[in-house]
């Protein structure tokens, strides 16, 4: 019997509100339906997702679905689409082709309207996932604010270099657009834990007080194998869904995250974001089977790179640092050809680490620093250490169109370090077809 495929709509509507994170804390939030995080978007792989999005904020902004493999004219960059403006509508449809955890944030001016709030997540289902008691959708974020629960805006200083370079890091510490939630779940049953990392530049190491859990999925849905850990980090832009579970009755422990060193300017420290609270027992139908599916090679590490890019950090004078792709600023890279399997080195010369990520299309990784990854995962977002190289192979799909890659701590994005970059179908001349067919009404 073949699935139905729906339609599935959301009206949203972008605005400022108030926003309780903490009994007696309110913030001016910016996000959609005056929720934050924004509402979860679910559906089912092959649905078409349609969503209305009228502009009530005080600046143009755009939706960026980030990991959906949507036509290029939807997704929601500068490069495809005029900003929408204040009072404007924008209808964003497209097919989901995918399961698996993703979200959708602001593309415009990302480091004030992501930072406010403008974010939620996306979950894309499949009958074929793991069975599973429950699920919970874990969205990390932090928020830097002043005595009076405002936003800073350092003026240039010495704090704004140093945000400039490090990220933006803010002591108010998220989990769902609360401070230290709490988190129920009944002993004795496993639960399918989705977590995104949607802070500005915070690296995340979940650990859940020494317990076991599964990692059963990354950016591109399911891996192959679920993989039994105590702790794993997830950067800005990443997700990764786990199987957590069973906890014994009575039991309450911490959401933390462990110390993580990525070179900057402040001493990296072991955070608590939420607390567990394990309930009565209850029967549990979880299935987590050895082998979630199959993740065909698309080349091994020997395959000839077609591409070189380099994330490097230089002076500058106007700035103290700029961010640079292949020694540019915001660089217009070179044409990808429909069909023609993509290998691309990645290196990170500089010394602190920065999350890559691609638009529209899903990798995998495969070799690090000379070495072949110990499993194999579809991914949008990876990690460059400092001072390494990693390649990565994917293969464009006939979705032609101006696509970007950057890294996704938001203030090196914005401060030069992404290019974009055609994706061009082989049968037609260059040029052709890389303008948006954008559509607006008032």
């Amino acid at each position: 019997m073949k699935n139905q495929n729906k339609v599935v709509e959301y009206n949203f509507e972008a605005s400022e509100f108030n926003w309780d994170i903490a009994p007696g804390k309110t913030i001016k939030a910016w996000g959609f339906n005056k929720q934050l995080p924004g509402p979860v978007l679910r559906a089912n792989v092959g649905d078409t997702l349609v969503v209305r999005l009228t502009n009530n904020l005080t600046q143009p902004t755009l939706m960026h679905w980030h990991g959906l493999r949507i036509p290029a004219f939807m997704d929601g960059t500068a490069e495809v689409q005029r900003p929408i403006e204040p009072g404007e509508v924008f209808e964003y449809r497209f097919v989901l082709p995918d399961a698996g955890t993703f979200w959708y944030h602001s593309h415009v001016n990302e480091t004030v309207q992501m930072e406010r709030g403008l974010y939620g997540a996306i979950i894309v289902e499949d009958p074929t996932d793991p069975i599973m008691d429950d699920e919970k959708i874990f969205m990390i974020d932090d928020m830097k604010l002043d005595e009076a629960n405002e936003f800073t805006t350092p003026a240039w200083s010495l704090p704004r270099l140093v945000e400039r370079h490090d990220g933006r890091e803010g002591k108010t510490l998220l989990i769902n657009g609360k401070e230290t939630p709490q988190i129920h779940i009944y002993a004795g049953q496993t639960e399918r834990w989705r977590f995104v990392n949607s802070s500005s530049a915070r690296y995340f190491v979940l650990y859940l007080n020494g317990k076991e859990f599964k990692i059963i999925g990354t950016d591109g849905g399911l891996l192959e194998h679920p993989r039994t850990v105590t702790q794993v980090l997830i950067t800005p832009g990443e997700r990764i869904d786990i199987a957590a579970g069973p906890f014994e009755e009575g039991e309450t422990f911490s959401m933390e995250s462990l110390r993580y060193n990525r070179s900057t300017f402040f001493r990296p420290k072991r955070q608590t974001f939420a607390s567990i609270v394990v309930g009565s027992p209850k029967a549990s139908v979880a299935f987590v089977p050895d082998t979630l599916r199959k993740i065909e090679p698309l080349a091994d590490q020997h395959a000839p790179v077609n591409r070189k890019i380099k994330l490097s950090v230089g002076p500058s004078l106007k700035n103290g640092l700029n961010f640079l792709v292949n020694g540019d600023m915001h660089v217009q890279d070179k044409p990808v050809k429909v069909g023609e399997l993509q290998v691309w080195e990645v290196s990170n010369p500089s010394l602190m680490d920065h999350p890559f990520h691609l638009h529209g299309y899903f990798f995998q990784v495969i070799e690090e620093n000379g070495k072949v990854p110990e499993y194999l995962a579809w991914k949008d977002t990876v990690n460059l250490l400092p001072r390494s190289k990693v390649k990565i192979a994917w293969m464009p799909d006939n979705r032609p169109g101006t696509w970007m890659y950057h890294c996704h701590i938001i203030e090196h994005h914005a401060a030069g370090m992404m290019a974009s970059f055609e994706v061009v179908d082989g049968t037609k001349p260059v040029g052709e077809e890389t303008h948006a067919r954008t559509h607006h009404h008032h």
